[in-house]
């Protein structure tokens, strides 16, 4: 069992299921086990490992009981850039067995293999190496950051931007901070198929609420059906608005997309609704904004004779990521992939929110998205390997 392997089977071991995803209630919680929920074993773990190989390590706190890991890996003289690995710790749920790793046809299944333990096992096995070969860069940091809460509200990476100060003692105090860390590059763990990917889409989630009169199922004339309403709306959203966005076509992400997750409406069947609402995922492209949007949607139903009140569910701003692909690290990082051009991916990943705080961002790690959330998610451990490589020829390459 290689390195990488051996890492990740302890990792799926080890559940770090995010804690929203817990049940309410707290009877149900203590059966399946409180050490289910959170980060913390992961990241004992894993900062385990890293101590035993003599790297600097510590925790950042981020919420009550959760922290980024953060591991260092100093270059041989004054710092001058750094490069950032920045997988994410926190998976979504699963039943018990999905926390038993399982090696079969060259693959191995487990709750996180590809989304995101996989990435952070390739990563963390080539920082080792590196620091074993005493081969490290002259002028680069080398910070290998384990992030919390990816998979709800982005929680970990928020934090570790608002403390990038404190880690980058030339990140710039500038207001725009669009590149203010210029000699940084951040390569966040996500399955991508060891595609380097430098754009991805934003994701913005709206509750659209129509509002009527209540009256008896008998005498339905005397009231105003809310949900009728709201039918109209879905049906406008999922036809003509829809191909309203199908004509917006961005290079490496395609279209924007909106999609009617949930509708709620009514109380029983013989009372007229006055009250129906509904959730929608609208995906972003670079240059839409969350105010745009929002009056884009509102215009377009005005136009249709529609209304309804609009707002935004999201806890924070998830917006698109867009980086230059001809930065020189990640031109560096492209050319070792084999690529000749960057890729796109539809998801929303932690790379946003590190390169919105000024940190330039791409994507990157084994494993393939299809699998992520799945319940026989796996990763090929030739891609677990072969993304290991791929790391460490990175770092080895760096000034």
């Amino acid at each position: 069992m290689t390195r990488a392997e051996k890492l990740l089977s302890g990792l799926i071991a080890l559940p770090s299921v995010n804690p929203a995803f817990a049940p309410p209630n707290a009877a149900t919680l203590r059966l399946r086990g409180l050490a289910r929920y959170g980060e913390k074993q992961v990241a004992d773990f894993l900062a385990a490992v890293a101590a035993r190989a003599g790297l600097d390590v510590e925790f950042q706190p981020v919420l009550p009981k959760r922290s980024n890991l953060i591991v260092r890996l100093p270059p041989r003289n004054k710092i001058r850039g750094t490069a950032l690995l920045a997988p994410h710790l926190d998976t979504v749920d699963a039943d018990d067995c999905q926390f038993l790793p399982r090696r079969k046809n060259g693959r191995l299944y487990g709750r996180g293999a590809c989304d995101t333990k996989g990435s952070a096992a390739a990563m963390l096995a080539a920082l080792l190496e590196l620091a074993e070969s005493k081969s490290r860069p002259a002028e680069t940091e080398i910070i290998f950051t384990g992030l919390i809460d990816e998979e709800h509200a982005q929680a970990g990476s928020r934090a570790f931007v608002r403390q990038a100060s404190r880690l980058f003692p030339f990140f710039k105090a500038v207001r725009d901070r669009q590149d203010a860390c210029p000699t940084v590059v951040a390569i966040v763990g996500e399955p991508t198929q060891l595609q380097v990917v430098t754009a991805h889409k934003g994701s913005l989630w709206l509750r659209l609420e129509t509002r009527g009169h209540a009256a008896h199922g008998a005498t339905p004339w005397r009231g105003e059906n809310a949900a009728h309403k709201m039918a109209r709306i879905v049906c406008a959203l999922e036809t003509d608005y829809a191909a309203r966005l199908r004509r917006r076509k961005h290079p490496l992400l395609g279209t924007a997309t909106v999609s009617v997750g949930t509708i709620c409406g009514g109380t029983q069947p013989n009372i007229v609704p006055d009250r129906c609402v509904i959730t929608v995922d609208r995906r972003t492209l670079p240059g839409e904004t969350e105010a745009g949007v929002c009056r884009e949607m509102a215009a377009f139903l005005r136009v249709k004779k529609l209304s309804a009140k609009i707002s935004n569910t999201k806890l924070a701003p998830a917006l698109p990521l867009a980086t230059d692909p001809k930065r020189p690290l990640v031109r560096r990082l492209m050319r070792l992939a084999g690529q000749s051009r960057p890729a796109g991916v539809d998801f929303f990943c932690d790379a946003a929110v590190l390169s919105a705080g000024g940190i330039p961002s791409v994507v990157f790690g084994p494993g393939d998205i299809a699998q992520a959330h799945t319940t026989d998610e796996w990763i090929s451990l030739a891609s677990l390997e072969r993304g290991q490589r791929l790391v460490l020829n990175f770092l080895r390459s760096l000034p």
